[in-house]
């Protein structure tokens, strides 16, 4: 289901007119979105706005490991709509890869990798209409095990159900979650544990003004339903800029923090976690 997927930006210029010649009717356009409407779509897992996504997650200090840790992520958004879609209705396929560096031990040895290649479809529900403010999304989640190594992914073929829920009635507020359970349904070993867990990732995004925003959208609840398996529960809190410039598509940049408030049967969990990342907007590929 691993698509190569290219975004490129094209700009129109007018082309001259001789004088006596009849004025042709101008091209439609999309209406320009303001700064405080494009941090959202950056934000919304619902959006609309295809993108490029790269976020890069430092641990400098774990539970139960002395290793430094990274999560390198990058991932598109890539909207469908039904003139171009098999389905009837609008999808938003969102792929991710990671690069993974892992503890491997409780010293200070780690060892980079490529990590599990995620993938969800969410098709965007057609109520309670966009004059609710409520925006919700449904669909399948898939992980695929292409880690290269066994500390950077889970080992197991998983799918399962994903939900999407975004509030955007409230002018420069957005709030609303993303939650997935990923099932394994297959093991690439007989040592790898089976996986069912629970992810949270709950949004609030607060538009300051002059393109800033502050946010706290990066930490992800987990709790294993499985035997033995860990429930985390991070925070996390940050601050952003959006650029929207004329002939330029919109560029956002983001840092944020990340602290571990809770943690059970986890014997190796991120204490504490930095993030940096970018994402690059496309709008003149937006559906509507």
């Amino acid at each position: 289901m691993v698509a190569a997927l290219a975004l490129a930006c094209s700009a129109l210029s007018p082309a001259a007119r001789a004088a006596d010649a009849p004025a042709s009717p101008a091209p439609q356009q999309q209406p320009k979105e303001s700064a405080s409407e494009v941090a959202e779509e950056f934000s919304d897992p619902l959006t609309t706005l295809p993108q490029i996504f790269v976020n890069d997650a430092y641990t400098p200090d774990s539970y139960g490991t002395h290793a430094n840790t990274n999560r390198l992520t990058a991932r598109v958004i890539v909207p469908r709509v039904p003139e171009s879609s098999l389905l009837p209705f609008v999808q938003l396929i969102r792929p991710s890869l990671q690069v993974v560096t892992a503890p491997t031990g409780t010293r200070s040895q780690t060892r980079t990798s490529l990590g599990d290649f995620q993938l969800f479809d969410l098709a965007y529900l057609p109520w309670p209409g966009r004059e609710s403010g409520l925006f919700m999304g449904v669909g399948p989640l898939f992980v695929f095990p292409t880690a290269t190594h066994r500390e950077a992914g889970q080992g197991s073929w998983q799918a399962g159900p994903a939900f999407a829920a975004i509030y955007k009635g409230i002018p420069g507020l957005l709030i609303g979650t993303l939650v997935q359970n990923p099932i394994s349904f297959a093991e690439v070993a007989r040592d790898r544990k089976s996986v069912d867990t629970l992810l949270v990732q709950p949004i609030v995004l607060a538009y300051l003004g002059k393109g800033f925003y502050l946010k706290s959208a990066d930490a992800t609840w987990s709790r294993g339903w499985n035997q033995n398996q860990s429930t985390l529960l991070p925070i996390s809190f940050g601050i952003g800029h959006v650029t929207v410039r004329e002939g330029w598509p919109p560029v956002n940049v983001f840092a944020s923090g990340e602290y571990m408030a809770w943690r059970d049967d986890a014997p190796v969990a991120p204490q504490w976690t930095a993030r940096v990342g970018v994402t690059v907007a496309f709008p003149e590929w937006k559906p509507w």
